[in-house]
């Protein structure tokens, strides 16, 4: 006669509940990833449409520069659309070469408590390109 215990071939219940949690742990694990990935490509979506942005707006400074339309005072507006949840500032200092100002772009998006913003920094020549 056939012992019991050979005949026992096949998985205990406990042992397919031990099973079934461990996948459920990793099959949670694996959703809050791709949940983490999301909003990391979001936030590097934002930063790069932003550095976009800032590019763009000293690169329409250093034209008003060579054309010597650019006043020389602080402004700040929102960009327009689709860009309207952007926003952006320009400042100017003086450096130790008279001819020579340093501006700064700062693109802001979101809540100004989390601080999301891009800032580039770069010079222009006072009196035109000449």
């Amino acid at each position: 006669m056939l012992n019991l215990r050979q005949c026992n071939k096949g998985f205990s219940l406990l042992e397919v509940m031990i099973a079934l949690a461990i996948v459920a742990i990793a099959l949670v694990s694996l959703l809050g990833l791709s949940n983490r990935s999301i909003l990391v490509q979001d936030k590097i979506q934002q930063i790069t449409r932003a550095t976009l942005l800032a590019q763009q707006l000293l690169s329409e400074l250093e034209l008003n520069v060579e054309n010597t339309r650019l006043n020389w005072e602080e402004q700040e507006d929102n960009f327009t659309e689709p860009f309207a949840n952007f926003r952006w500032q320009v400042s100017y200092q003086d450096t130790l070469i008279s001819q020579v100002k340093q501006v700064t772009v700062i693109v802001l998006w979101g809540e100004k408590e989390k601080n999301e913003q891009v800032q580039l920094v770069s010079f222009l020549p006072v009196g035109g390109a000449g």
